[in-house]
């Protein structure tokens, strides 16, 4: 694991989300009074990948807190068909690491010729997309240079909570919002060789699913795709609702899986699905701060306790990407330098 950049960026978090939390805060601040002078009532949101996952994430949170609508953008309408559609009453936001993909800078330029306000989250302040959008949020999470996005997303996460609660002002989300980094450092020092035994778990299995619901229906995707990249492990994500209705046929014996439930309004049935999964010889990985939980699992991954349900996602995650790091090196590959995959990618 010695030198390995990958690894040592998942390390970082902590003390990023920390920079943003103090940094970003006034930024966030100014972007939630500029969008609350306008008559919003959705969000459209341009991103791919990981930021995608974010995106995710942001159905979720606008939604529970600040009812609003949350709409993934089809960037090909924009830039392929020459039919983007009519968005009346959005905030159209693109959110990207680098802010340099064209199609993604292009939903966000036809928000700002309809007239809607417009918003980059990105890492990159002199970015195509932060020159394109009235109002940007500065990651601060440093130069990120593995090819798998960790501290970024993470970062992304955290700013689009900073926003939700702002946009509301919402005094008790900003305080639980301080704890993240402390949150997160703890899952960051949990037991490396739980983590390790989840890998070799996994290990021999040429594919398997990752299962969330609820604001963590996004880790499922964002550790599925990590799995992806980092071990070419064919993971699917589903949502445990989703999974019931047809998926569910694939568990045999020996089925691998990954879970994540973290207590709150949809754990229970989410632990429900995994005592199903469990008793047709699934063996999942679970990631969760619920003992009832854990003790279904092959391979637990405990998760800290007392995160709030809203901002568990920043927090289930990190032993997600520790888990496909592992997964990797375990099944011979190098996660530093996945096949095939540049850093920035710019699809039109």
């Amino acid at each position: 694991m010695a030198g390995s950049t990958l690894l040592a960026e998942i390390a970082e978090q902590p003390e990023r989300l920390r920079r943003l939390l103090a940094d970003g805060a006034d930024e966030v601040e100014d972007v939630a009074r500029a969008l609350r002078r306008h008559p919003v009532r959705h969000v459209v949101i341009a991103a791919r990948g990981s930021s995608d996952n974010a995106a995710r994430y942001a159905q979720y949170v606008f939604g529970a807190f600040n009812r609003l609508t949350i709409t993934l953008a089809t960037p090909s309408l924009f830039t392929r068909y020459g039919a983007p559609p009519r968005m009346d009453d959005a905030v159209v936001v693109g959110i990207s690491q680098s802010g340099e993909s064209p199609d993604l800078v292009a939903v966000v330029e036809e928000g700002r010729r309809q007239g809607c306000p417009t918003l980059a989250i990105t890492n990159e302040a002199a970015s195509p997309l932060a020159a394109v959008a009235d109002h940007t949020i500065l990651l601060r999470a440093g130069a990120e240079r593995s090819v798998a996005a960790t501290k970024t997303y993470t970062a992304q996460l955290l700013s689009l909570a900073m926003l939700s609660a702002a946009a509301a002002d919402d005094g008790r989300r900003r305080d639980e919002l301080q704890a993240v980094p402390d949150q997160v450092a703890e899952a960051l020092g949990a037991d490396g060789a739980a983590v390790e035994g989840a890998a070799a778990t996994l290990a021999g299995a040429g594919h398997g699913v990752v299962i969330g619901r609820g604001f963590n229906y996004a880790t499922a995707f964002e550790i599925a795709l990590k799995a992806k990249e980092l071990a070419y492990f064919a993971a699917e994500p589903y949502s445990a609702a989703d999974f019931q209705h047809g998926p569910f046929a694939l568990i045999d014996s020996g089925f691998a899986a990954i879970v994540v439930n973290v207590e709150g309004a949809v754990s229970g049935e989410v632990e429900d699905l995994l005592r199903s999964m469990t008793a047709r010889g699934a063996q999942p990985v679970v990631l969760s701060n619920l003992a009832s939980s854990l003790s279904l699992a092959s391979a637990p991954l405990p998760l800290p306790a007392n995160v709030p349900e809203w901002l568990s996602p920043i927090v289930a995650v990190v032993p997600g990407q520790l888990l496909a790091f592992h997964l990797s090196r375990r099944r011979g590959f190098d996660p530093d330098q996945p096949r095939g995959l540049s850093k920035v990618t710019r699809t039109t």
